[in-house]
């Protein structure tokens, strides 16, 4: 993989791919670039794209101290690389790191966000002592019991589904990646959509869904896309908190060319 130095100094691992207008791939919890593999061939032909391994994963650096502000910069530091400005496609809590990071000013030219994790009224957050308890998890090296307490109360999957994913070949990425955790708690903030900050927004941004998902992940896309003075919604085929690929590279080529 390359390597970008972030403003902090720590290392930030990328994958460079394509041809095309640059856009940059942005994933959430748990997850390194990776996740991506099956989406970038589909985009490649059209764009130049960026994965990244988000700092404490992969080939990626970390800080001591961790802070929101540090994940904006590393952002900053690969769309850099691409040239000093991309559209970013961001999903999960990654599509809440990449609104903190068009409020904050990031050279984004356009946003298209998968699903971010608000929730909206009518549907519960996680309990107000969720970041501790994830911490005591870590501290004792439960990283398993960790990444199944993120799972249960902050994604609300039932025990039978988390289950279902202890033996797929995804969990040992869970379990390397759970210290991260923490730092997407910190990206959620308070879990209410941003609505008087996102206000100010004018990055033209497309917030998608999929037909399949939950219902608090649809009302979290929809109400986002609400927020935003710029930002429209469109649900499209899939699963629950995913996409076709084949679908979804369409809308993205399309969004990121015109």
């Amino acid at each position: 993989m390359r390597k970008v130095v972030s403003r902090d100094g720590t290392t930030i691992a990328y994958e460079k791919a394509g041809d095309g207008p640059p856009i940059v791939l942005l994933n959430g919890a748990f997850r390194d670039h990776t996740i991506f593999d099956f989406l970038v061939p589909e985009l490649a032909p059209h764009c130049t794209t960026y994965v990244y391994d988000r700092r404490g994963r992969g080939e990626s650096g970390d800080s001591p101290a961790y802070a929101v502000e540090r994940e904006i910069e590393d952002l900053e530091a690969v769309i850099d690389e691409a040239g000093g400005q991309a559209v970013v496609f961001a999903g999960s809590i990654g599509a809440n790191l990449a609104l903190e990071a068009a409020m904050a000013g990031a050279p984004i030219t356009k946003l298209a966000l998968h699903e971010p994790y608000y929730r909206v009224e009518g549907y519960q957050k996680p309990p107000a002592d969720f970041m501790d308890h994830l911490r005591d998890l870590l501290a004792d090296g439960r990283r398993g019991a960790a990444a199944e307490y993120f799972l249960a109360e902050l994604l609300g999957l039932p025990p039978e589904m988390i289950a279902d994913w202890r033996q797929g070949p995804l969990w040992a990425t869970n379990e390397a990646n759970a210290h991260t955790l923490p730092y997407d708690t910190r990206i959620c903030g308070d879990f209410q959509v941003p609505v008087e900050r996102l206000a100010s927004l004018r990055t033209p941004t497309l917030v998608v869904n999929s037909d399949g998902t939950g219902d608090w992940l649809r009302a979290a896309a929809r109400a986002t896309a609400t927020a935003l003075p710029n930002g429209w919604g469109m649900e499209l085929p899939g699963s629950w908190h995913r996409i076709e690929t084949e679908i979804l590279a369409r809308v993205l080529v399309g969004f990121a060319t015109t």
